[in-house]
């Protein structure tokens, strides 16, 4: 199955789009698929899995290719793991995940479905896109049939040839039948998906090329029509670090697990040498003016840097909360003024009469994961409070240091900044 370079260029929208936008790492046919949406709808999907209440800016990548192809003419289809969560992809994971109990399972699909509203549009039309669930399938599998009339086509040499299995096996990690039986699982989606909706193509990013170009293998065998495989490239920023990850935290897409101001930061924060590919990923600016912004240079490239926070920012939270975010960045870090819409932790006034230690406070603001780490941003100057540093760890925070405002201002660094108000 060819897995070469990317051809230059493609007829089809959809496909040129995400070239030159850099979201293409693999194409199991160029050609056949860039034939195929040339001259037809395509259905296409990306699986998620409900392993937590709303998915990360990490999942941005796969999400915004399906805003792409529904812009372009084709339908996304949203496949959400209620079965397949049960036991966890283990792709290039050192243990096993910690296993989801149904409940847990309905909760999460509950967060993350309101995920992809921003992003795509869900309907009954031709390109609405459709959310199913691998529940509806998977939990009713006679497993002695399913072993006869699947499992049968599938070569444990082969499967214990992919990276994402034998990386873990080369680290002497023990690998379970239960994820073992994950990529088949998978396999077996692709086709079910073809059946019920004529879903021609599965994209997802690189890690998952093994376990899609089993389901095309799976459908072949099964007399499917030609299925296609894409997949985007695992992407890092410039310094190593995972996208979708902070010293704080993941980026969460819920509003109510990390707000649009924190958002905003985070596409503020990005590298300079990231400016130019995040703007053609995450935005959905003209190629023509991310060009000029990624021609900026020197002092330059911050301008550049806040166009990606609020185009970013405005596509999941909304222009009015995007603009918000900008203006409050302005009032904060060019005026020095202290802005309202900076995120703000209530803080039982009983507990400040007696004084709170800095070190609880900077976890429960969300700056640290743990005392241990909040010590060593005291002890590397980088904790500021009402803006003046403060180098004693064992400094509590009371009463007297809310301004005439109500509140009192705690800083990690330049850029991370939480009010503290008494109730």
């Amino acid at each position: 199955m060819p897995t070469g370079t990317v051809m230059s260029a493609f007829r089809s929208d959809f496909l040129r789009t995400l070239s030159e936008r850099g979201f293409i790492h693999q194409i199991s046919d160029e050609t056949g698929l860039d034939d195929l949406f040339a001259k037809e709808t395509v259905s296409a999907y990306i699986g998620f899995d409900a392993t937590a209440r709303s998915l990360h800016a990490g999942s941005l990548i796969q999400i915004m290719m399906m805003h792409w192809l529904q812009q372009t003419g084709h339908r996304p289809i949203v496949l959400m793991g209620g079965g397949t969560s049960m036991i966890g992809d283990p792709s290039f994971k050192d243990e096993a995940r910690k296993l989801l109990t149904p409940a847990d399972i309905e909760e999460n699909l509950v967060g993350i479905r309101r995920n992809f509203a921003p992003y795509i549009r869900f309907g009954d039309g031709p390109t609405d896109a459709v959310m199913a669930n691998n529940a509806d399938w998977l939990m009713t599998i006679n497993y002695v049939e399913f072993l006869r009339d699947v499992g049968r086509h599938f070569s444990v040499n082969r499967m214990l040839s992919f990276d994402s299995v034998r990386m873990r096996l080369d680290r002497e990690q023990s690998l379970s039948f239960l994820e073992f039986n994950y990529m088949i699982l998978q396999a077996y989606d692709f086709v079910e998906l073809n059946r019920r909706y004529g879903t021609r193509l599965q994209m997802g990013g690189s890690d998952q090329w093994g376990n899609i170009v089993n389901g095309i293998d799976l459908g072949h065998r099964l007399g499917t029509p030609q299925l296609y495989a894409l997949t985007s490239p695992l992407l890092t920023t410039s310094s190593g670090a995972k996208m979708g990850k902070t010293m704080g935290g993941a980026v969460w897409l819920d509003a109510e697990m990390l707000s649009p101001w924190d958002f905003w930061q985070y596409w503020r924060n990005t590298e300079d040498a990231d400016v130019g590919r995040f703007l053609r990923l995450y935005t959905t600016l003209p190629m023509d003016e991310i060009a000029r912004l990624e021609a900026l240079g020197g002092s330059e490239i911050n301008e550049a840097k806040k166009v990606l926070a609020t185009e970013a920012t405005a596509l999941l939270h909304g222009r009015e909360e995007a603009e918000r975010a900008a203006e409050t960045a302005r009032k904060t870090f060019e005026e020095g003024a202290l802005a309202a819409d900076l995120p703000t932790v209530d803080v039982e006034r009983g507990e400040m009469e007696s004084g709170i230690g800095l070190l609880s406070l900077l976890v429960r603001a969300g700056l640290a994961s743990s005392n241990g780490e909040a010590r060593r941003h005291v002890q590397g100057g980088a904790v500021r409070l009402n803006d003046q540093p403060v180098s004693d760890e064992r400094r509590t925070v009371g009463l007297s240091d809310i301004g005439a405002d109500g509140v009192a201002k705690l800083s990690l660094g330049k850029k991370r900044h939480v009010l503290l108000r008494p109730v």
